[in-house]
């Protein structure tokens, strides 16, 4: 039976564990940044943590050849991308030019 579950390299699920581990911790950042806020707040180390645990987690599905699990992941990386990018441009209109 458990041949079955773990047929691949040990080096594989030692990525897939770790891209699951970044993606869940991404929570507990968000968590306590919205604790100690006394608000909800997206930090930008959630979408990095987003990203790299997305990363490993699509990277595992492609190599499982499970295309589900493919898609989901990848269409999130867009989406981590991307607020990434926003939260560094907005980021950049915030803070004054120097000499201004």
């Amino acid at each position: 039976m458990w041949t079955k579950w773990f047929s691949s390299p040990t080096e594989w699920y030692v990525l897939g564990f770790l891209g699951q581990l970044l993606f869940s911790s991404r929570f507990v950042i968000q968590w306590i940044a919205s604790e100690v806020a006394k608000k909800p707040v997206l930090p930008r180390n959630f979408w990095y943590l987003s990203l790299a645990g997305g990363l490993a987690l699509f990277v595992y599905a492609l190599h499982r050849h499970d295309p589900v699990f493919a898609l989901g992941q990848g269409a999130g990386l867009l989406v981590y991308a991307r607020n990434l990018m926003l939260d560094r441009g907005s980021a950049a209109r915030a803070t004054p030019a120097a000499g201004a």
